[in-house]
């Protein structure tokens, strides 16, 4: 297979289930850690490896180095696999997204990115979530049809924020911001998770992925139910698993399973199960759901603002409560601009990052 992000937290885990199953890595891309990837490559020994920049090249142990986005492109048509795991950060998975459509291969997508931007030019059915909302979401549907569906709900943490105060969270810090109840993950989807676009852009995704009649998100504390199917017969189905990527992966890679993968959920903790409702007072971009539900194109008007406003707020240049503000300010200054093709979506993400590059 091809892994696209092999030094992230779901390469490193596609790389423990490809070692498990005895698969062959034949590529194999990365970002700056070039030690982490010296040691991948000395283990699985790919044909291809892909990097940043050139000054990473240089460090990497391997005579078949294509370097920057044009080689991650060039290296997906040089390699012969059919499976591609896609688990780029942000903007730079879109076009990787795109390339391995257009050969023909199938795609593991762990970038959620090129959904909320370019989901409506996307072929779904080339297209596996490695998400474990959207792939709980999958697991519920099996033995069913789209039609026996009423409503699919998603789970969201809460955040950090979750248990704080209203009044106290637009000031919040990046320090703050960052101390995630549940675990551990990267600084951006961490701040996502904070104010809660992560979640918009997970009901996206699932917009596009399950065409659902309805679909909506309500947090539930301890992150052990993953998500929800209502039946148009009143019953509901929950995907309950501990939260760890390697399940989603490993469907997405090998199709059927007969191996436990998870150690299961001790029932006995469901007792202490929460549900919330998402507050608009505390998550402010949530009153744009429905909008993006009813006009999903919009998804690169929110991705855009999104990127710059969470760089802008790492950074210290911004409050955290200037987050939501200036992707709703974001949506009402562009708010009748649909990208009618791909070059428009590099189009409007572009005139986006210029308005708010001024602004701030």
């Amino acid at each position: 297979m091809i892994i696209l992000g092999s030094t992230g937290s779901i390469g490193k885990n596609t790389l423990e289930i490809a070692e498990r199953f005895n698969l062959e890595i034949e590529t194999l891309v990365a970002g700056e850690n070039y030690q982490l990837l010296n040691q991948q490559i000395k283990k699985f020994h790919p044909k291809i490896v892909a990097v940043k920049n050139s000054e990473t090249a240089q460090k990497i142990s391997h005579n078949n180095i294509f370097i920057g986005e044009n080689g991650i492109l060039e290296a997906l048509e040089k390699s012969k696999s059919n499976l591609v795991v896609n688990s780029l950060v942000g903007f730079s998975g879109l076009k990787p997204t795109l390339k391995t459509l257009e050969l023909g291969k199938k795609l593991a997508l762990a970038n959620k990115e090129s959904l909320v931007l370019a989901g409506s030019f996307l072929d779904m059915k080339k297209i596996f979530p490695i998400d474990s909302e959207h792939f709980g979401l999958w697991y519920l549907l099996q033995g069913h049809n789209s039609d026996e569906v009423q409503e699919m709900t998603l789970t969201a943490s809460g955040g950090a924020f979750r248990d704080w105060e209203i009044e106290k969270i637009a000031s919040a810090t990046p320090k703050d911001a960052l101390k995630h109840p549940n675990w551990s993950m990267g600084q951006k989807i961490t701040i996502d998770s904070a104010t809660m676009v992560n979640k918009l852009f997970e009901i996206l995704e699932a917009k596009w992925l399950f065409q659902p009649k309805n679909i909506d998100a309500i947090i539930e504390t301890k992150s052990i139910i993953h998500s929800f199917i209502t039946f148009i017969d009143g019953s509901s189905t929950a995907h309950i698993s501990k939260t760890d990527m390697k399940l989603p992966i490993a469907f997405a890679i090998l199709g059927k399973i007969d191996k436990q993968i998870l150690t299961p959920v001790n029932i006995y903790e469901l007792q202490k199960l929460e549900f919330r409702k998402i507050d608009i007072a505390k998550y402010p971009v949530w009153e744009l759901k429905n909008e993006l539900l009813t006009n999903p194109k919009k998804g690169v008007i929110l991705n855009s603002a999104n990127d710059i406003l969470v760089a802008k707020f790492l950074n210290g240049e911004i409050p955290f409560g200037n987050i939501a503000k200036g992707i709703l300010e974001t949506f009402n200054k562009f708010h009748n601009c649909l990208p009618n093709n791909i070059d428009e979506v590099f189009e409007l993400k572009n005139e986006i990052t210029s308005s708010l590059n001024s602004k701030f």
